[in-house]
């Protein structure tokens, strides 16, 4: 099948954090199909703080191409139009790397995928195996999301999760020396690097805390430069939380908020010693590049599921009774998963990674 493909059709929506979690999936896909042009249907960012899958994949030769898909759309003459776009390229294989939306969805979407021509249809999750996060007893944890979609496209061969190379952002010297000049004020100082934001209310530590936390960890590491990391609105919210670290240290803060394309703040991660952020794709984008993150979860998801990928990692996570709710917006018990999370324990687990 390899050898004779030319054409690979590649099912993933989502935006900066779904992306980064299918990089291994991206990487088997390449290995398996070297030869063809992979090209993939995703949605593009319907959220600024959301970018779409290009912005990311962008130099990396995982993915040669886009089809646009529209979240949610049930215009059948956009649904034609799709299907006759993806009938004249006439892929050959489709390899499923989707989210779990149910079997039924599932069927609907490889009858879709049928009729525009398509023979080969790998990964889609067609049984509710397939579409859970398994339990692991050995861990009694779940089972993290990037190992439940490379589990699916099995026959493709292993996903090598462990090997960093399977993370790969494949970031170019450009980009490399864009994050160079970017935090050139920090000069020759080790860089601890935050991103404060996060697309919903959920996932939202708070401002306070933010700037408690930064001016308790300036002392403590005082040769070190801040750099802040985020989209363009959260450049204010940076700003407050940095003028805690400002009250407690005169080394360098840096704010790049908004500067910054998805791939270059990446680069600027790969320099940082440590990551410290909510779940969120900054969060992601710094587990790519390798460097430890201290992540601060609401109990919204499962455990482990969203978790940065790693064992360099340290999660601060309160499993309470209400968890897994999925929630966005939380107002009934007001994120008390989130805003029980403590100063104190963060800094325990920032001084586990910098000592």
């Amino acid at each position: 099948m390899a050898i004779t493909t030319k054409r690979v059709l590649i099912y993933r929506l989502g935006s900066l954090g779904d992306t980064l979690i299918a990089l291994p999936a991206l990487h088997l896909i390449a290995r398996a199909f070297p030869q063809a042009e992979r090209r993939m249907l995703t949605n593009f960012p319907v959220n600024v703080k959301a970018p779409a899958a290009a912005a990311i994949l962008e130099n990396s030769n995982l993915v040669h191409g886009y089809f646009r898909y529209v979240v949610g759309m049930r215009s059948p003459r956009e649904l034609l139009s799709l299907w006759w776009q993806l009938l004249r390229w006439r892929p050959q294989v489709l390899v499923y790397v989707g989210s779990a939306r149910g079997v039924e969805s599932a069927r609907r979407d490889a009858k879709f995928f049928r009729l525009c021509g398509i023979k080969h249809l790998i990964g889609i999750p067609l049984t509710e195996d397939m579409q859970q996060n398994r339990w692991e007893q050995q861990t009694r944890t779940f089972e993290p999301e990037g190992e439940r979609l490379t589990r699916n496209l099995a026959e493709l061969g292993d996903a090598h999760l462990e090997d960093p190379a399977s993370w790969d952002l494949r970031l170019t010297d450009a980009e490399h020396v864009r994050a160079e000049q970017a935090i050139a004020a920090a000069a020759d100082s080790p860089v601890i690097a935050v991103s404060v934001g996060t697309k919903v209310q959920s996932k939202d530590w708070g401002r306070e805390n933010w700037r408690a936390l930064l001016y308790r960890l300036a002392p403590l590491y005082p040769n070190h430069a801040l750099v802040l990391c985020g989209a363009p609105e959260e450049a204010e919210a940076s700003d407050f939380a940095a003028d805690g670290w400002k009250q407690s240290s005169s080394t360098p803060v840096i704010n790049l908020c908004g500067l910054l394309n998805p791939r270059e703040s990446a680069a600027v991660f790969a320099q940082a010693r440590i990551f410290v952020g909510h779940d969120s794709g900054p969060m992601h984008l710094a587990a790519a590049v390798q460097t430890p993150c201290v992540a601060i979860f609401a109990a919204r998801n499962k455990p482990r599921v969203w978790f940065p990928y790693g064992k360099q990692h340290r999660i601060v996570y309160h499993q309470t009774d209400c968890w897994g709710c999925g929630l966005e917006t939380c107002i009934i018990e007001k994120k008390r998963c989130l805003t029980s999370i403590t100063v104190d324990e963060v800094i325990t687990e920032v001084r586990a990674v910098l000592g």
